[in-house]
């Protein structure tokens, strides 16, 4: 396994980005030109990953936590100073990431959005927003048991998107956040980076603040590293 390469104070640091899912990558790379535009960023794609998860049926089996450490140890060896994964449905694959190489951040999707709005528990119910069903199974149990949880599958959204439709991926989530609100829900979360594209119709149909993986995962990267 390759060591870390030191980050250079001379130098901006290089911030791996993997993905399971092609609508994943412009979100991603838009928060960092908006954010933190000086971090060098490589992509890392196999959108495969998430096809074969809801095919097969096996869930997170050895096959797919190792497609998951080949992934790692080719960033870290061109010279990735953080490895961000940026599909929700996958977390213990990422945990064991995280342990093969302890000695640089690697961070979850949904990882800092979880703790902003942990931080912040006390403003009310939490509405999680998905458009991929497994991410429904996965990621509640990140939150701590102070978070009060609603959920909220966008059916139709992630084909939408798939076909191009983009109007139509944002007004199918905007219409699950008024869903949401309307069972007491006074904040919203979107579970994945596809979604972010939808934060303005969610605030603009419920004014309620929404909180985005991609924002948060930026943030904290840069808090770490930057």
């Amino acid at each position: 396994m390759t060591a870390p390469t030191p980050v250079s104070a001379s130098a901006p640091p290089r911030i791996a980005l993997i993905h399971a899912l092609q609508h994943s990558v412009e979100p991603i790379n838009a928060a960092f030109a908006q954010q933190w535009p000086e971090a060098l960023r490589m992509n890392l794609l196999d959108d495969s990953l998430s096809a074969d998860l809801a095919r097969s049926g096996a869930g997170l089996d050895a096959a797919m936590h190792d497609r998951f450490l080949r992934l790692a140890d080719y960033a870290v060896g061109t010279g990735a100073h953080a490895l961000l994964f940026t599909c929700s449905a996958f977390g213990p694959c990422i945990e064991a990431v995280a342990r093969r190489h302890a000695g640089l951040p690697v961070l979850k999707p949904n990882e800092a959005m979880v703790d902003d709005i942990a931080q912040a528990a006390g403003e009310g119910t939490l509405g999680l927003i998905a458009t991929f069903a497994p991410t429904l199974a996965s990621m509640p149990p990140e939150f701590p048991a102070h978070v009060a949880l609603r959920t909220a599958l966008a059916d139709g959204a992630l084909d939408a998107l798939n076909r191009g439709d983009a109007a139509l991926h944002d007004r199918l989530i905007a219409e699950q956040a008024l869903a949401l609100q309307a069972q007491g829900c006074r904040r919203i979360a979107l579970a994945q980076f596809s979604m972010a594209r939808a934060r303005g119709a969610c605030e603009g149909a419920t004014g309620l603040p929404v909180f985005t993986t991609v924002h948060s995962a930026v943030a904290r990267l840069r808090q770490r590293l930057g």
